[in-house]
């Protein structure tokens, strides 16, 4: 800091003895009186300054504020410095977005055509939203249509009853009949082939938890420092999923969690704390990945990040010499490696860790069967952390009905843009203005084909597209000096593309590669497209990816379906859709064997899910009855929707309207905030809507079961479980006691008569419901 300070001191005595006028920014009031207190002390005309002129010849002006980055203008007098300029970089701040647990949502994306499954009428198909006049009141519907000419108009707030169908790939499912026993006859089957594998998931579940395990000690204060150095800002998501990690690790049955998070979203940060709890606490630990180029990252990050606290980080892979193998394989059943990292390579007979606390799986798609049963069976009584960007079904399953342990990060990285992403067929002219587009602006290319055979010819096609254009080969089948030479070629600028198979879905970070072309994007299975297209957009530039196939050939459905997916999902962190969408293309029915099979097709998988994770609980819990508490009825008339010239596009309509259905109360002028951010101050109608939709939350809380406005009355009906405050109940009814009676019982009704009303029912409701709550 002095070092800096004195530094700082020499250039600003020249800048004001030139004339110049200086303005340094540091990032909060305190540090700027610091700063200026300190350069008063070495004789300098310095002044913290919170309002008023900046300017002044002849002083240092110190301010508050977050530019990261000073700047000059040459032809100015003055010129601004940053608290970064001056100390080298602090701690990043991240935009923070609220988390509102979009990732478990991806069943309700709901467009018209869709089959969908209504909890009471069953399968039947989504046609759109509907405004429809009923007794002088305009009102959106959701219209589905059944069996024959049936056809149902679902009221807008209870879209909740409503699940996208997931089922078997390919396969349309037949529509429910109306009112006909069959979707309850289905039902009633698919309830008591999940009640019995509920009871087979509880039983492997209590069996993880009885196998003993190594509680570790709470964060030691090596534990923070390490955590202090991290050089950017944690985002709520991952304190949120640290937190939880540190929480299972420090109990006495092993851990089990799956750590869902996007490409470069900061899962491997997450894996590194709980390595270095675990070896903080005497133990070791191993990390598992599907490739030796992604063991050579792990590897460096790890190392990086370790060493200053003397903790041994070792890998075994390819690269390394048989002779290097031994000896690391050596010291680490002498207990001298704390952090082993490698392949599958770990699975092998002569690794034998003495003490092996915490095991690492980053892609645990990536290995197969016959490793995942090895993994099992290694894993007994270990803390086990997974890390996943698209995790498997049967796991994304597992996760979903509580079979396991689940952290989802959701939070992009600052000024990360989404990868711009085209679906096309081959075509040579686009091809060269990708190539020619990267390499004008000093970027690089992956360009990845699925056959070892074909990279030959395509790299001879891309130097005649391209004149002078520099390309590295890498593939699985080079030995380990000519791929690790490629790679760091790559890396290191030599090179302008890599022409690869695959083998990069899991490489290096090279945030100057921001083009990738996949040739052959048909014969690649979702996931690995998503993993691939992820290798670039890791910086703050506008990146761009390709999905080639081949001209005038007809695609499968479940090809087209893929590509169709990568098109859909640009966002950023649409890794969990992509599982979903992975799980609904390959079908649910082998999740669980033949035996859930046509269970799952007949419910569709989300019903399914819902009904198992219920009976779940049920069997868990020892609660009798596993239905939710029925939501609260409104009846009141009032013109609440959503006009076509406010919002057009029905998806959004949706969307909406399933906010509005399943509003917390606490969150309500967050929503309205957004909705003006999104769409503009909102017509009178959707402020309606809002109105009403904050009040069911309301009586959400207050378990009110329902609110009945008609001419002259206003009737509230509570249930027998009512959160009010009989005082505050007391009070009310005291203030209107002409108009106003209490009825008890099982469900207490309390009944206004509304003649003397002065303003009208939802405002009389918004002003005195509140007042019923507990303090």
């Amino acid at each position: 800091y002095n070092r800096n300070l004195e530094l700082l001191t020499g250039d600003l005595q020249g800048w004001l003895a030139d004339g110049q006028v200086p303005v340094v920014m540091m990032s909060s009031d305190i540090k700027a009186r610091g700063l200026a207190d300190s350069l008063q002390s070495r004789n300098l005309n310095a002044a913290f300054v919170k309002e008023g002129a900046l300017l002044r010849p002849g002083r240092i002006t110190v301010i508050s504020g977050e530019l990261t980055a000073g700047f000059r203008f040459w032809n100015e007098n003055w010129l601004l410095l940053t608290e970064n300029d001056i100390f080298g970089m602090q701690k990043k701040r991240r935009l923070h977005t609220k988390n509102s647990g979009a990732q478990l949502q991806y069943f309700s994306e709901i467009k018209a055509g869709d089959y969908v499954v209504h909890s009471v009428h069953g399968i039947g198909r989504y046609i759109g939203v509907e405004n429809v006049l009923v007794d002088g009141v305009h009102r959106d519907y959701l219209l589905l249509a059944y069996a024959g000419d049936d056809k149902l108009y679902v009221p807008v707030e209870q879209v909740g009853m409503l699940h996208k169908y997931v089922g078997n790939e390919g396969q349309a499912p037949r529509l429910s009949k109306m009112g006909g026993a069959d979707w309850k006859r289905v039902q009633s089957k698919a309830r008591a082939a999940i009640t019995e594998l509920a009871e087979e998931l509880l039983r492997l579940y209590a069996q993880r938890k009885i196998v003993p395990g190594h509680a570790f000690a709470e964060d030691t204060e090596w534990q923070r420092d390490f955590e202090e150095r991290f050089p950017y800002e944690e985002t709520p998501d991952q304190l949120k999923a640290i937190a939880e990690i540190k929480a299972d690790m420090e109990k006495p049955e092993p851990m089990d969690r799956l750590l869902c998070g996007d490409v470069g979203y900061g899962k491997t940060e997450v894996a590194i704390r709980a390595a270095f709890k675990a070896v903080m606490d005497g133990k070791q630990v191993a990390v598992m990945v599907p490739t030796t180029v992604l063991a050579q990252q792990h590897f460096m990050t790890f190392k990086e990040r370790m060493q200053p606290f003397g903790v041994k980080v070792e890998m075994v892979s390819r690269f390394c010499t048989p002779r290097e193998q031994k000896r690391i394989l050596n010291d680490l059943e002498n207990g001298q490696v704390d952090v082993l990292i490698g392949t599958h390579r770990l699975l092998q007979q002569d690794v034998l860790f003495p003490d092996l606390g915490l095991l690492v799986i980053d892609e645990e798609q990536r290995f197969g069967v016959a490793q995942k049963e090895k993994i099992k069976r290694w894993k007994t009584g270990v803390d086990v952390l997974t890390l996943s960007a698209t995790p498997i079904p049967r796991t994304l399953h597992l996760a979903l009905v509580n079979g396991r342990d689940m952290s989802v990060i959701e939070s992009p990285p600052e000024e990360r843009l989404p990868v711009e992403t085209y679906v096309a067929e081959y075509n040579p002219g686009m091809i060269k203005e990708a190539l020619e587009r990267e390499m004008r602006r000093g970027g690089r290319i992956y360009y990845v084909h699925n056959r070892v055979l074909g990279l030959e010819n395509i790299a001879a096609d891309l130097r005649s597209l391209v004149p002078g254009i520099n390309i590295r080969i890498a593939h699985g089948q080079m030995s380990e000096d000519m791929l690790e030479d490629a790679m760091i070629a790559f890396y290191e600028g030599s090179c302008d593309v890599l022409l690869s198979t695959s083998i990069i879905e899991n490489g290096l970070d090279v945030p100057l590669a921001n083009t990738i072309i996949i040739d052959g994007a048909e014969n690649f299975g979702l996931s690995q497209l998503y993993q691939m297209r992820g290798r670039v957009g890791r910086s703050s530039r506008l990146a761009y990816a390709y999905f080639v196939y081949k001209r005038n050939r007809a695609l499968s459905e479940v090809a087209e379906k893929r590509l169709q997916a990568i098109r859909d999902f640009t966002e950023l962190g649409a890794g969990f859709k992509i599982a979903m969408r992975d799980l609904e293309i390959r079908g649910a029915g082998n999740l669980l064997g033949a035996q859930q099979h046509g269970h799952i097709a007949g419910v569709g998988f989300a019903a399914y899910c819902d009904m198992l994770e219920r009976t779940i609980r049920k069997l868990k819990d020892g609660v009798e009855d596993g239905i939710p508490e029925p939501d609260p009825v409104l009846e009141i008339s009032v013109d609440g929707y959503i006009p076509d010239d406010y919002i057009a596009d029905p998806r959004y309509k949706l969307e909406l309207y399933r906010r509005f259905a399943g509003l917390d109360y606490g969150e309500k002028d967050d929503l309205l905030d957004e909705i003006i951010d999104r769409f503009g101050e909102p017509p009178e109608e959707v402020e309606v809507l809002w109105r009403v939709a904050c009040l069911r939350a309301l009586c959400r809380l207050l378990h009110i079961r329902g609110i009945s406005v008609k001419p002259g009355e206003l009737r509230i009906t509570f249930a027998e479980n009512a959160a009010i405050d009989p005082n505050a109940l007391m009070q009310l009814i005291s203030e209107q006691q002409q108009y106003m009676n209490f009825k008890s019982g099982a469900q207490a009704q309390l009944i206004f008569r509304t003649v003397k009303l002065k303003t009208d029912s939802l405002t009389w409701l918004e002003k005195n419901l509140p007042r019923l709550a507990f303090d």
